[in-house]
């Protein structure tokens, strides 16, 4: 089985996995980096998100052959302590009722802020639109990310 060297979170890590194995199970089952959740399984709700290279990312789809070699940051990895201003929204805003999707949602805001530090509403909609929240707290989450980018300037 091939080895591969991945940067997790800043930290180098050595994983042994098929080429195809999806990123999202090297974090869960080699790394037990459990807070990236497994939702569809096709990149189409979001739970999976990570940053790759600081781009939003799902890791269900993404091989770990495609993901060696890059900076891969999790939602253990946005903050040690929760001081991030997208999580510090979260919580101001009490956006999760489920919380399933979360960290993917987290994670999709982050890199988006990182982007667009000053977004317009209509912005925040459609960059939060590829996530799913099976309880629909989009009103709450588009309002925290608005609320991050306060706090972010």
């Amino acid at each position: 089985m091939p080895t591969y060297q991945l940067t997790v979170n800043g930290k180098a890590h050595t994983v042994e996995a098929s080429e195809d194995t999806p990123l999202l199970w090297v974090l869960r089952d080699h790394l037990d980096m459990v807070g990236t959740k497994f939702g569809c399984g096709i990149a189409q709700c979001g739970a999976c998100t990570v940053h790759v290279d600081g781009n939003a990312t799902r890791s269900c789809s993404l091989p770990v052959a495609s993901a060696a070699g890059m900076s891969i940051t999790t939602i253990e990895g946005l903050s040690e302590d929760g001081s991030h201003p997208v999580q510090q929204a979260w919580k101001e805003v009490d956006v999760p009722q489920c919380g399933y999707c979360q960290a993917g949602q987290m994670m999709t805001a982050s890199a988006f802020l990182a982007q667009n530090p000053n977004p317009t509403e209509e912005e925040i909609k459609d960059a939060m639109n590829g996530n799913i929240c099976r309880c629909a707290a989009y009103n709450r989450i588009r309002k925290a990310v608005g609320v991050a980018a306060e706090k972010m300037a």
